[in-house]
């Protein structure tokens, strides 16, 4: 049967409990093989596997509980090798890379920031930044709404001042949290998010980071800025040299958060 792999620790690392669920309906039991100085926590994988929600969480939530326990490089969901031997087989290839990435990121966490403009708030910012769009918004208004090309060109002010500002409040936040982390990874844009970066952070650091959250929400309150973690470190585990075609670690670098 295939094997499902959920991530990656050092072989001293504390197992999960007993009859740990991971994916699959029902839910495979997950255990731990141990190659060397390193160990691939796994579970059997199930057939016709989905990245439906469930799975996903499945997924995370497995990840999460080794996590508590010290570190874990996660790998992607849908990592799946041909037998448990082909795991231990990719442990024992790439040990130094792993043995490396362990320890630059033992005793850190990851906290991904994602942030969005509340309208209202940021089309007033706009207004009160821009003369040029206040000044063409009340011709409009004393013209009785102003003609179409009038609109159209205060449609398109506004929305390349929006754009700016979106750009200028994203780098604002991620500085205002970097001094925080250890490293920054910024993740690909997407429709929705002015700002979606992951932060690197020490365990004994998390207050700290999360209170700079709160002070940059304050200094920007026409932002909506959301916090996911804490999470394995999903955005620092760089991929090392490309494994053998087929087996489990076919990446480490996303999760299923």
């Amino acid at each position: 049967m295939s094997t499902y792999v959920y991530g990656i620790t050092a072989a001293t690392h504390p197992s999960l409990p007993e009859g740990t669920g991971g994916v699959g309906d029902p839910p495979r039991e997950v255990r731990v093989l141990k190659e060397g100085a390193l160990a691939a926590v796994v579970s059997d994988a199930p057939e016709g596997l989905r990245p439906k929600r469930r799975e996903l969480l499945a997924h995370q939530n497995v990840l999460s509980g080794i996590g508590e326990e010290g570190c874990v490089l996660p790998m992607r969901f849908g990592s799946v090798a041909p037998d448990d031997k082909a795991v231990a087989g990719v442990l024992a290839e790439r040990a130094e890379h792993y043995a490396e990435r362990l320890g630059a990121l033992e005793g850190r966490v990851e906290y991904n920031i994602k942030a969005t403009h509340v309208e209202e708030a940021v089309l007033h910012h706009v207004m009160a930044e821009n003369p040029e769009i206040r000044a063409l918004a009340e011709s409009n208004r004393q013209a009785g709404g102003g003609s179409y090309e009038s609109k159209i060109q205060l449609g398109e002010l506004v929305a390349a001042a929006v754009k700016g500002k979106e750009a200028e409040d994203a780098t604002v936040l991620e500085r205002a949290l970097e001094k925080e982390a250890d490293a920054v990874s910024v993740g690909p844009e997407s429709t929705g998010w002015l700002a979606n970066v992951s932060f690197l952070v020490k365990r004994e650091s998390a207050e700290r980071f999360l209170t700079a959250v709160e002070q940059a929400r304050g200094r920007l309150p026409h932002l909506d800025v959301r916090v996911n973690g804490p999470l394995p470190p999903y955005s620092f585990v760089e991929p090392g040299p490309a494994e053998p075609a087929g087996t489990a670690a076919g990446g480490t670098d996303a999760g299923a958060g």
